[in-house]
């Protein structure tokens, strides 16, 4: 892939990398943001219904992520450009397996990446869909640190495969396995191959069990990860043939995705194939026979459109914009100006029974909200001065609470009574911070 090319816009930087369905290559958009366009190997999208099953996982995720941020990489489009398909999403790099060759991923980091890819997991699977190829290859870190899946449901869809939630969460488990391996020694890497056992209970339960030995990872959170991310330089990439950037600057790139009914669910997102079918777009015509040049202007051979072509696609063009203009008001119409998360309350319920001798003392902190998707970051302070870690829970549109659970674990013998208290430092209604407390008696 050549520096300088574009597809659809997105022009290559240079930096790529393989992926197990075709090659990644670093971008940026038309408005000067970074992105990631996923070029696929030709011979995965041979055959219609491999290219009818990859419409089919793309815009499940189109329509899944339509929702709020659930831990997916976000897609931009599915694109044809002469003979050539790609994904287009936000920025690709780096994976996590980049940065544990690198070197750049601590036991803090790779702690956050198994806490986000399970909470991502849960809500995939929540969804009735799954990844099915979960590995350090797949997983990816933003800018700002967070922890991303990326090619969910695209190497199961171009193979023909399904995959189980079961299988995703033993992937889940290898790579806690391959992390405690490779980036942590001692306490941490123990706690990290304790999750990967606990896996075996569930995400939740992994989730779970990572939380409550956050101490083991001083380098839990986002910064690090964010640190390491804008760090990271990949090799300088090898030159490919000029055929393999298609969709260069000049030439036209036709979206494959079609999305005809908004009220489907996610698993009914499908392109309409077939004799009989009045409705199939321009899109599902070329995508059904595999040919795209001839829909798209190749600036090799100096062939240019029929002007009759030319001056539909642009009618079409401009009552299209029209249209996302007018929606774009009426929602922003409809819409509460400026409605961001926040708390408004915090319940800290903890055990009513005493904790007998090494025992654990599990409390739950209840946060209300105004049911607004967002971040809340917030500590748990215990009062045997343990020194508390600042952490962060996402939120999705529509839960107006969430419990963060405290798991203390004592041990010796003797008597003392204990208090943890939870403290929502933001966003918070009030603008300051809230807190509650509640205690437990240890006895042994």
């Amino acid at each position: 892939m050549r520096e300088g090319v574009t597809v659809a816009g997105h022009r290559l930087t240079g930096r790529t990398r393989p992926s197990e369905v075709g090659t990644w290559a670093d971008t940026v958009s038309p408005d000067g943001r970074p992105s990631g366009v996923l070029r696929f190997d030709p011979p995965a999208v041979a055959t219609a219904q491999a290219r009818e099953r990859l419409v089919a996982a793309v815009g499940a995720d189109v329509r899944l992520q339509g929702g709020g941020p659930i831990g997916l990489l976000p897609v931009v489009d599915l694109v044809a450009a002469r003979d050539e398909v790609w994904l287009i999403t936000t920025r690709a790099t780096p994976a996590v397996a980049d940065l544990m060759a690198a070197g750049r991923l601590d036991a803090g980091g790779a702690a956050t990446v198994l806490l986000e890819t399970a909470q991502a997991l849960l809500a995939v699977h929540a969804a009735g869909l799954t990844h099915g190829a979960l590995h350090a290859g797949t997983v990816v870190i933003g800018e700002d640190g967070s922890v991303l899946l990326a090619e969910r449901g695209l190497l199961r869809a171009l193979r023909g495969e399904h995959a189980s939630a079961e299988q995703d969460v033993a992937a889940w488990a290898a790579l806690a396995g391959a992390l405690a391996a490779n980036c942590a020694q001692g306490y941490a890497a123990a706690a990290l191959r304790r999750a990967s056992a606990a896996a075996a209970h569930g995400l939740a339960a992994a989730r779970d069990t990572l939380l409550a030995e956050r101490d083991a990872f001083p380098g839990l959170g986002r910064e690090r990860l964010a640190q390491a991310a804008h760090d990271f330089h990949a090799p300088a990439p090898p030159e490919l043939p000029a055929g393999a950037a298609a969709g260069s600057s000049g030439g036209e790139a036709m979206t494959l995705l079609d999305l005809p009914n908004a009220a489907d669910g996610p698993g009914d997102v499908m392109m309409r194939f077939g004799p009989g079918v009045p409705t199939e777009t321009t899109a599902a015509q070329i995508w059904r026979s595999g040919q795209t040049s001839a829909a798209i202007t190749a600036t090799q051979t100096g062939v240019a459109a029929p002007r009759r072509r030319r001056k539909r696609t642009t009618a079409w063009a401009g009552t299209l914009l029209l249209a996302i203009l007018i929606a774009a008001v009426i929602l922003w119409l409809r819409q509460t100006p400026g409605a961001p998360l926040a708390v408004s309350d915090v319940d800290v319920k903890a055990p009513k029974k005493t904790v007998r001798c090494d025992g654990r003392a599990d409390f739950v902190g209840v946060v209300t909200t105004n049911g607004e998707a967002g971040t809340i970051r917030y500590l748990w302070i215990r009062s045997d001065d343990r020194e508390p870690l600042e952490q962060e829970q996402r939120i999705s549109s529509g839960d107006t609470s969430v419990d963060l659970p405290l798991h203390w674990k004592v041990t010796g013998s003797g008597s003392f009574k204990g208090t943890a208290t939870l403290r929502v430092l933001s966003p918070t209604t009030t603008g300051k911070p809230i807190q509650d407390k509640a205690s437990f008696t240890y006895k042994c």
